[in-house]
């Protein structure tokens, strides 16, 4: 079986951040599926439209402009 074959899962961190993770396999802690199965570049894909931010989730909270304080 190619790498174009193997069936992946999108996974997500607590961050908001996204990788791949080898379907079947044990999950690393700290990671969640994220809803997406499938061949390596469909997973690509679903990771391009998601993952828009490429900032953690601590430091978009903490640059918002809510957090902001203007003097």
């Amino acid at each position: 079986m190619n790498d174009a074959q193997l069936q992946f899962v999108v996974v997500i961190n607590a961050q908001g951040q996204y990788s791949l993770w080898p379907a079947g396999k044990p999950m690393a802690s700290g990671w969640s599926a994220a809803g997406m199965r499938g061949e390596r570049q469909v997973c690509l894909d679903y990771i391009n439209q998601h993952w828009v931010d490429m900032r953690p989730r601590s430091l978009r909270e903490n640059l918002s402009p809510s957090s902001a304080s203007f003097q």
